[in-house]
């Protein structure tokens, strides 16, 4: 029906039609799939959720006279410094090693990435490793996000393409990535936003690939690569979206062109820091079956209940439950009504969406041709741990 170029073509005339996923549902729902299909060029999506496997890529710029980081604290998180002399990787989940107070010690390393952003003055503490091209030993300085070369977001694992419903049948409380679940059933969370969100309206990654342009934290960003545990082989429905946990993107982007509201960091009661991040991808509405797989709606998905109270890698579950049964609040595990809530704001997801709609109407934002398909192939491999010594074969 049409071609990222002839939509881009019609972005630059300002005549594009672009809905968000959440108009395009109710326009299906209206007349149908073909017709639908006749009068919609871009369909946007979006997501305001923890992403824990996220991080930062900055580079200094050397003193005088030039040091060769080894050891390296941001605001009391260290920093990865184990490539160039003054490139360093903050992760979102780093932990700060300061004392200095409960609230230092719940701060990590989203929280600072968030504060670069926001353009507020950090502390830096480096060790050098001495050698005779690089001969300072250590430097104590503090930075912003206008005082250092490159500073962008580099993140391995974003966007998972359906994710769990948390519980707890155990009988204490428990605190997890998705936040504390009470015992005896006392909660459940979720995390996707379920219909809106970003993969749930390309199941099959047709119009999602390697060098698609994205909202990413209120800037610009790429998909870099698929994501670490992408797993597109996950059981689907007949509708072609997964039952769990499927495919996943590494992303990256400028963070000196980020807004702070879509960058924050956040922290997990006893299980420890993250990074809030609003990410959104506008999807090329190329053809009918294109049209169609956006039309998904939430009575339409399914995410698995895990017991989190079992600690092993595979975790038994409570069966399926659909993304609108989750968002009514409340859902019934074995005869027993359960409270339920998302971990992703599902306003804010709104809100990303229809932003990267305004970019796009107003001309300042253009879809890309990916350059290479994400995989269709992967599967997941366990690491197993062995007593004693292995055998090696050559």
């Amino acid at each position: 029906m049409r071609t990222i170029a002839e939509i881009n073509d019609k972005i630059n005339r300002k005549s594009v039609v672009v809905w968000t996923a959440e108009e395009l549902k109710a326009r299906v729902a209206e007349v149908g799939v073909t017709q639908t299909a006749k009068e919609v060029d871009v369909v946007t999506t979006g997501t305001f959720e923890p992403m824990e496997s996220s991080g930062a890529i900055i580079n200094l710029g050397h003193t005088d006279p030039p040091i060769k980081i080894r050891q390296c604290w941001i605001d009391g998180v260290p920093a990865y410094s184990g490539f160039g002399a003054v490139d360093l990787y903050l992760g979102a989940t780093q932990v700060s090693e300061s004392v200095d107070g409960e609230e230092m010690r719940e701060r990590g390393g989203g929280s600072v990435i968030a504060d670069l952003i926001a353009g507020k003055r950090v502390s830096l503490r480096a060790i050098g490793q001495v050698t005779d091209c690089y001969p300072r030993a250590s430097f104590e300085t503090t930075i912003t996000r206008d005082t250092i070369n490159q500073f962008y977001l580099f993140n391995p694992r974003n966007l998972y393409q359906n994710f769990i419903v948390g519980v707890n049948g155990g009988d204490r409380p428990l605190f997890t990535y998705l936040g504390p679940l009470q015992p005896r059933l006392g909660n459940a969370v979720y995390s996707s936003p379920g219909a809106i969100s970003p993969l749930l309206n390309d199941p099959d990654l047709q119009v999602v690939g390697i060098g698609s342009r994205i909202f990413l934290g209120g800037g610009i960003g790429y998909v870099a690569w698929e994501g670490t545990q992408h797993f597109p082989l996950q059981k689907r429905l007949p509708n072609r979206t997964p039952i769990g946990p499927a495919a996943t993107l590494a992303l990256i982007g400028d963070a000196k062109q980020m807004n702070p509201r879509w960058v924050r960091g956040c922290y997990f009661k006893s299980y420890g820091p993250s990074l809030m991040l609003g990410v959104g991808i506008a999807l090329p509405m190329l053809n009918e079956t294109v049209v169609a797989h956006c039309a998904v709606q939430d009575r339409e998905l399914v995410a698995p209940i895990v017991d989190f109270s079992i600690p092993r890698r595979v975790r038994p579950t409570f069966g399926l439950v659909s993304y609108a049964q989750l968002k009514s609040g409340r859902i019934t595990i074995e005869g027993k009504p359960v409270r339920v809530a998302p971990l992703a704001s599902v306003y804010l997801s709104r809100q990303v969406a229809l932003e990267l709609k305004q970019w796009i109407e107003s001309g300042d934002f253009q879809l890309t041709e990916p350059v290479a398909p994400l995989p269709s192939d992967r599967t997941l491999l366990p690491q197993d741990v062995w007593g004693g010594s292995q055998l090696a074969i050559d």
